[in-house]
Protein backbone atom coordinates (compact mmCIF):
# COMPACT_ATOMS: atom_id res chain seq x y z
CA UNK A 1 0.00 0.00 0.00
CA UNK A 2 1.33 3.42 -0.96
CA UNK A 3 -0.44 6.61 0.04
CA UNK A 4 -4.12 6.23 -0.80
CA UNK A 5 -3.68 3.15 -2.99
CA UNK A 6 -3.39 -0.60 -2.48
CA UNK A 7 -1.56 -3.11 -4.63
CA UNK A 8 -4.29 -5.37 -6.01
CA UNK A 9 -3.76 -8.78 -7.57
CA UNK A 10 -6.55 -9.95 -9.89
CA UNK A 11 -6.79 -13.57 -11.05
CA UNK A 12 -9.40 -13.53 -13.81
CA UNK A 13 -11.08 -16.50 -15.48
CA UNK A 14 -10.32 -16.58 -19.20
CA UNK A 15 -12.03 -18.86 -21.70
CA UNK A 16 -13.00 -18.53 -25.34
CA UNK A 17 -14.86 -21.71 -26.42
CA UNK A 18 -14.00 -21.05 -30.05
CA UNK A 19 -10.24 -21.21 -29.41
CA UNK A 20 -9.43 -22.55 -25.94
CA UNK A 21 -9.45 -26.21 -24.99
CA UNK A 22 -9.60 -25.44 -21.26
CA UNK A 23 -10.27 -22.38 -19.10
CA UNK A 24 -7.32 -20.63 -17.46
CA UNK A 25 -6.72 -17.83 -14.98
CA UNK A 26 -4.74 -14.77 -15.98
CA UNK A 27 -3.13 -12.51 -13.41
CA UNK A 28 -3.17 -8.72 -13.53
CA UNK A 29 -1.72 -6.33 -10.93
CA UNK A 30 -2.81 -2.75 -10.35
CA UNK A 31 -2.32 -0.01 -7.76
CA UNK A 32 -5.75 1.43 -6.97
CA UNK A 33 -7.60 3.26 -4.18
CA UNK A 34 -9.29 0.72 -1.88
CA UNK A 35 -12.75 2.15 -2.63
CA UNK A 36 -12.36 1.31 -6.35
CA UNK A 37 -15.24 -0.85 -7.66
CA UNK A 38 -14.32 -4.18 -9.23
CA UNK A 39 -15.88 -3.07 -12.52
CA UNK A 40 -13.69 0.04 -12.65
CA UNK A 41 -10.63 -2.19 -12.21
CA UNK A 42 -11.81 -4.46 -15.04
CA UNK A 43 -12.26 -1.50 -17.36
CA UNK A 44 -8.80 -0.21 -16.43
CA UNK A 45 -7.31 -3.61 -17.28
CA UNK A 46 -9.12 -3.59 -20.62
CA UNK A 47 -7.98 -0.05 -21.41
CA UNK A 48 -4.36 -0.32 -20.32
CA UNK A 49 -3.31 -3.98 -20.28
CA UNK A 50 -5.56 -6.38 -22.17
CA UNK A 51 -8.35 -5.25 -24.52
CA UNK A 52 -9.33 -8.89 -25.16
CA UNK A 53 -10.76 -9.33 -21.64
CA UNK A 54 -14.53 -9.72 -22.03
CA UNK A 55 -17.07 -8.61 -19.45
CA UNK A 56 -20.69 -7.45 -19.54
CA UNK A 57 -21.73 -4.12 -18.01
CA UNK A 58 -23.96 -1.14 -18.68
CA UNK A 59 -25.15 1.40 -16.08
CA UNK A 60 -22.23 1.16 -13.60
CA UNK A 61 -24.70 2.20 -10.91
CA UNK A 62 -26.13 -1.08 -9.55
CA UNK A 63 -29.35 -0.55 -11.51
CA UNK A 64 -29.16 -2.75 -14.61
CA UNK A 65 -27.63 -5.89 -13.06
CA UNK A 66 -25.49 -6.59 -16.15
CA UNK A 67 -22.15 -6.85 -14.34
CA UNK A 68 -23.01 -9.75 -12.00
CA UNK A 69 -20.11 -12.18 -11.63
CA UNK A 70 -18.34 -14.24 -9.00
CA UNK A 71 -15.99 -12.20 -6.82
CA UNK A 72 -13.90 -14.44 -4.59
CA UNK A 73 -16.51 -17.18 -4.93
CA UNK A 74 -19.56 -15.00 -4.21
CA UNK A 75 -22.10 -13.85 -6.80
CA UNK A 76 -22.06 -10.05 -6.73
CA UNK A 77 -22.38 -6.90 -8.82
CA UNK A 78 -18.91 -5.81 -9.92
CA UNK A 79 -19.94 -2.14 -10.04
CA UNK A 80 -20.76 -1.96 -6.32
CA UNK A 81 -18.16 -4.35 -4.87
CA UNK A 82 -15.05 -2.46 -3.74
CA UNK A 83 -11.59 -3.96 -3.96
CA UNK A 84 -10.45 -2.91 -0.46
CA UNK A 85 -12.62 -5.28 1.61
CA UNK A 86 -11.96 -8.16 -0.80
CA UNK A 87 -8.19 -7.72 -0.54
CA UNK A 88 -8.35 -7.36 3.24
CA UNK A 89 -10.25 -10.63 3.55
CA UNK A 90 -8.67 -12.79 0.83
CA UNK A 91 -5.42 -11.10 -0.13
CA UNK A 92 -6.31 -11.17 -3.82
CA UNK A 93 -9.36 -10.89 -6.06
CA UNK A 94 -10.51 -13.87 -8.12
CA UNK A 95 -13.06 -13.02 -10.79
CA UNK A 96 -15.12 -15.77 -12.42
CA UNK A 97 -18.30 -15.97 -14.51
CA UNK A 98 -21.58 -16.70 -12.82
CA UNK A 99 -22.42 -20.34 -12.14
CA UNK A 100 -25.28 -22.38 -13.60
CA UNK A 101 -24.99 -20.68 -17.01
CA UNK A 102 -22.86 -21.54 -20.02
CA UNK A 103 -19.76 -19.39 -20.45
CA UNK A 104 -19.77 -17.51 -23.74
CA UNK A 105 -16.41 -15.88 -23.18
CA UNK A 106 -14.38 -14.93 -20.11
CA UNK A 107 -16.79 -13.31 -17.60
CA UNK A 108 -19.84 -13.33 -19.91
CA UNK A 109 -22.44 -16.11 -19.64
CA UNK A 110 -25.44 -17.19 -21.70
CA UNK A 111 -28.50 -16.20 -19.66
CA UNK A 112 -31.03 -18.00 -21.87
CA UNK A 113 -31.99 -20.59 -19.18
CA UNK A 114 -32.42 -17.84 -16.60
CA UNK A 115 -34.77 -15.81 -18.81
CA UNK A 116 -36.61 -18.90 -20.08
CA UNK A 117 -37.45 -19.89 -16.51
CA UNK A 118 -38.64 -16.35 -15.86
CA UNK A 119 -40.85 -16.40 -18.94
CA UNK A 120 -42.38 -19.74 -17.92
CA UNK A 121 -43.95 -18.28 -14.78
CA UNK A 122 -45.96 -15.89 -17.03
CA UNK A 123 -44.59 -12.66 -15.55
CA UNK A 124 -47.54 -10.45 -16.39
CA UNK A 125 -51.04 -9.80 -15.12
CA UNK A 126 -53.62 -12.34 -16.23
CA UNK A 127 -57.03 -10.71 -16.26
CA UNK A 128 -60.50 -12.21 -16.39
CA UNK A 129 -61.57 -12.05 -20.09
CA UNK A 130 -65.19 -11.68 -18.98
CA UNK A 131 -64.34 -8.57 -16.98
CA UNK A 132 -62.26 -6.32 -19.23
CA UNK A 133 -60.78 -3.20 -17.71
CA UNK A 134 -62.50 0.03 -18.73
CA UNK A 135 -60.44 1.56 -21.52
CA UNK A 136 -58.49 4.60 -20.47
CA UNK A 137 -59.00 4.03 -16.75
CA UNK A 138 -56.58 2.88 -14.10
CA UNK A 139 -57.00 -0.13 -11.82
CA UNK A 140 -56.07 1.33 -8.42
CA UNK A 141 -54.59 -0.56 -5.49
CA UNK A 142 -54.60 0.34 -1.81
CA UNK A 143 -51.32 0.91 0.07
CA UNK A 144 -52.00 -2.29 2.01
CA UNK A 145 -52.32 -4.28 -1.23
CA UNK A 146 -49.08 -2.80 -2.58
CA UNK A 147 -47.31 -3.65 0.68
CA UNK A 148 -48.00 -7.35 0.04
CA UNK A 149 -45.48 -7.27 -2.81
CA UNK A 150 -42.80 -7.07 -0.10
CA UNK A 151 -39.37 -6.41 -1.63
CA UNK A 152 -40.02 -8.07 -5.03
CA UNK A 153 -40.30 -4.83 -7.07
CA UNK A 154 -36.66 -4.10 -6.20
CA UNK A 155 -35.41 -7.04 -8.29
CA UNK A 156 -33.14 -5.99 -11.18
CA UNK A 157 -32.90 -9.49 -12.70
CA UNK A 158 -29.12 -9.63 -12.31
CA UNK A 159 -29.18 -13.45 -11.89
CA UNK A 160 -26.85 -13.35 -8.89
CA UNK A 161 -29.37 -15.50 -7.00
CA UNK A 162 -29.57 -17.95 -9.92
CA UNK A 163 -25.78 -18.25 -9.91
CA UNK A 164 -25.65 -18.84 -6.15
CA UNK A 165 -28.45 -21.44 -6.09
CA UNK A 166 -27.41 -25.09 -5.51
CA UNK A 167 -30.93 -26.26 -6.45
CA UNK A 168 -30.46 -24.83 -9.95
CA UNK A 169 -27.14 -26.67 -10.19
CA UNK A 170 -28.64 -29.95 -8.94
CA UNK A 171 -31.90 -29.97 -10.90
CA UNK A 172 -32.58 -28.13 -14.17
CA UNK A 173 -36.31 -28.29 -13.41
CA UNK A 174 -35.96 -25.78 -10.58
CA UNK A 175 -37.20 -22.36 -11.82
CA UNK A 176 -34.65 -20.42 -9.79
CA UNK A 177 -35.07 -17.88 -6.98
CA UNK A 178 -35.76 -14.83 -9.16
CA UNK A 179 -38.54 -16.52 -11.13
CA UNK A 180 -40.23 -17.70 -7.94
CA UNK A 181 -39.93 -14.28 -6.29
CA UNK A 182 -41.54 -12.74 -9.38
CA UNK A 183 -44.24 -15.42 -9.29
CA UNK A 184 -45.02 -14.41 -5.71
CA UNK A 185 -45.41 -10.80 -6.85
CA UNK A 186 -48.20 -11.80 -9.27
CA UNK A 187 -49.84 -14.30 -6.93
CA UNK A 188 -50.47 -11.57 -4.34
CA UNK A 189 -51.52 -8.94 -6.89
CA UNK A 190 -55.29 -8.42 -6.39
CA UNK A 191 -55.67 -7.48 -10.05
CA UNK A 192 -54.40 -10.88 -11.22
CA UNK A 193 -57.11 -13.48 -11.85
CA UNK A 194 -54.86 -16.54 -12.13
CA UNK A 195 -53.31 -16.73 -8.66
CA UNK A 196 -54.88 -20.10 -7.86
CA UNK A 197 -53.83 -21.57 -11.20
CA UNK A 198 -50.31 -20.21 -10.69
CA UNK A 199 -50.05 -21.93 -7.29
CA UNK A 200 -51.38 -25.23 -8.63
CA UNK A 201 -48.92 -25.14 -11.54
CA UNK A 202 -45.88 -24.38 -9.41
CA UNK A 203 -46.63 -27.23 -7.00
CA UNK A 204 -45.36 -29.64 -9.66
CA UNK A 205 -43.24 -27.03 -11.43
CA UNK A 206 -40.23 -27.07 -9.13
CA UNK A 207 -41.37 -25.13 -6.06
CA UNK A 208 -40.48 -27.90 -3.62
CA UNK A 209 -36.99 -28.39 -5.07
CA UNK A 210 -35.79 -25.35 -3.07
CA UNK A 211 -33.14 -26.46 -0.56
CA UNK A 212 -33.91 -23.65 1.92
CA UNK A 213 -30.22 -22.70 2.07
CA UNK A 214 -30.92 -18.92 1.77
CA UNK A 215 -27.86 -18.42 -0.46
CA UNK A 216 -30.07 -16.53 -2.91
CA UNK A 217 -30.98 -14.00 -0.25
CA UNK A 218 -27.31 -13.64 0.69
CA UNK A 219 -26.36 -13.02 -2.96
CA UNK A 220 -29.15 -10.54 -3.78
CA UNK A 221 -27.74 -7.00 -4.12
CA UNK A 222 -31.18 -5.43 -3.64
CA UNK A 223 -32.36 -7.31 -0.52
CA UNK A 224 -35.28 -8.91 -2.37
CA UNK A 225 -35.06 -11.89 0.02
CA UNK A 226 -36.23 -14.51 -2.53
CA UNK A 227 -35.89 -17.40 -0.06
CA UNK A 228 -38.57 -15.81 2.13
CA UNK A 229 -40.90 -15.33 -0.82
CA UNK A 230 -40.39 -19.00 -1.80
CA UNK A 231 -41.40 -19.94 1.73
CA UNK A 232 -44.55 -17.81 1.36
CA UNK A 233 -45.36 -19.49 -1.95
CA UNK A 234 -45.10 -22.91 -0.31
CA UNK A 235 -47.53 -21.91 2.41
CA UNK A 236 -49.98 -20.46 -0.12
CA UNK A 237 -49.70 -23.51 -2.39
CA UNK A 238 -50.54 -25.84 0.50
CA UNK A 239 -53.50 -23.62 1.45
CA UNK A 240 -54.84 -23.83 -2.11
CA UNK A 241 -54.20 -27.49 -2.91
CA UNK A 242 -53.02 -29.28 0.22
CA UNK A 243 -50.42 -32.02 0.21
CA UNK A 244 -50.56 -33.16 -3.39
CA UNK A 245 -46.97 -34.30 -3.91
CA UNK A 246 -43.89 -35.27 -1.94
CA UNK A 247 -42.65 -31.77 -1.15
CA UNK A 248 -45.89 -30.45 0.30
CA UNK A 249 -46.62 -33.73 2.08
CA UNK A 250 -43.17 -33.56 3.67
CA UNK A 251 -43.80 -30.01 4.90
CA UNK A 252 -47.22 -30.89 6.32
CA UNK A 253 -45.92 -34.13 7.86
CA UNK A 254 -42.94 -32.38 9.46
CA UNK A 255 -45.20 -29.79 11.06
CA UNK A 256 -47.63 -32.39 12.42
CA UNK A 257 -44.78 -34.65 13.50
CA UNK A 258 -43.07 -32.06 15.69
CA UNK A 259 -46.36 -30.84 17.12
CA UNK A 260 -47.22 -34.34 18.30
CA UNK A 261 -44.19 -35.01 20.53
CA UNK A 262 -41.77 -32.12 20.15
CA UNK A 263 -39.27 -34.44 18.44
CA UNK A 264 -39.02 -35.74 14.89
CA UNK A 265 -40.24 -39.31 14.30
CA UNK A 266 -38.15 -40.04 11.22
CA UNK A 267 -39.83 -43.29 10.24
CA UNK A 268 -43.24 -41.69 10.44
CA UNK A 269 -42.09 -38.70 8.40
CA UNK A 270 -40.92 -40.98 5.57
CA UNK A 271 -44.33 -42.63 5.55
CA UNK A 272 -46.11 -39.28 5.64
CA UNK A 273 -44.01 -38.00 2.75
CA UNK A 274 -43.85 -41.01 0.45
CA UNK A 275 -46.72 -43.25 1.59
CA UNK A 276 -46.44 -46.99 2.13
CA UNK A 277 -45.35 -47.55 -1.45
CA UNK A 278 -42.54 -45.05 -1.10
CA UNK A 279 -41.57 -46.58 2.22
CA UNK A 280 -41.17 -49.98 0.56
CA UNK A 281 -39.23 -48.42 -2.29
CA UNK A 282 -36.74 -46.93 0.18
CA UNK A 283 -36.36 -50.14 2.19
CA UNK A 284 -32.75 -50.68 1.13
CA UNK A 285 -31.68 -47.21 2.16
CA UNK A 286 -33.70 -47.57 5.35
CA UNK A 287 -31.85 -50.77 6.30
CA UNK A 288 -28.50 -49.05 5.83
CA UNK A 289 -29.64 -46.15 8.00
CA UNK A 290 -30.90 -48.49 10.73
CA UNK A 291 -27.56 -50.29 10.90
CA UNK A 292 -25.83 -46.95 11.51
CA UNK A 293 -28.59 -45.41 13.58
CA UNK A 294 -30.72 -48.13 15.25
CA UNK A 295 -32.54 -45.59 17.42
CA UNK A 296 -34.41 -44.48 14.30
CA UNK A 297 -36.85 -47.34 14.94
CA UNK A 298 -37.75 -46.08 18.40
CA UNK A 299 -40.79 -43.91 18.78
CA UNK A 300 -39.59 -40.72 20.50
CA UNK A 301 -41.00 -39.91 23.92
CA UNK A 302 -42.80 -36.58 24.24
CA UNK A 303 -40.46 -33.84 25.39
CA UNK A 304 -40.91 -32.00 28.65
CA UNK A 305 -43.09 -28.90 28.50
CA UNK A 306 -44.74 -30.04 25.27
CA UNK A 307 -47.44 -27.50 26.09
CA UNK A 308 -44.91 -24.75 25.27
CA UNK A 309 -44.48 -26.22 21.78
CA UNK A 310 -48.25 -26.20 21.39
CA UNK A 311 -48.33 -22.51 22.28
CA UNK A 312 -45.87 -21.82 19.46
CA UNK A 313 -48.08 -23.72 17.01
CA UNK A 314 -51.19 -21.91 18.20
CA UNK A 315 -49.45 -18.57 17.70
CA UNK A 316 -48.41 -19.62 14.19
CA UNK A 317 -51.95 -20.76 13.40
CA UNK A 318 -53.29 -17.36 14.46
CA UNK A 319 -50.70 -15.60 12.29
CA UNK A 320 -51.53 -17.73 9.23
CA UNK A 321 -55.30 -17.46 9.63
CA UNK A 322 -56.91 -15.23 6.99
CA UNK A 323 -58.19 -11.88 8.29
Amino acid sequence: MTGNTVHATFDIYRFDPTHDAQPRYQRYELDLPPHTPILTAILKIRAEADPTLTARYSCRSAICGSCAMQVNGKSRLACETQIGPELARDGRIVLEPMRNQKVLRDLVVDQEPFWRRYDEIRPHLILDPTKPMPEGKENPMTPTEVERFRETPRCIACAACYSACPAVEADPEFPGPMALAKLYRFVVDPRDQAHQDRLVRIQTGGLWLCLRCHLCTEACPKDVRPSERIRDLKEMAIAVQGGTEAGSRHAIGFKENIRERGLLNEMKLVRQTSGLGGLVGQAGQGMRMMRKKPEILKRPHPIEQLDEVEKIYEALDRKEAPP
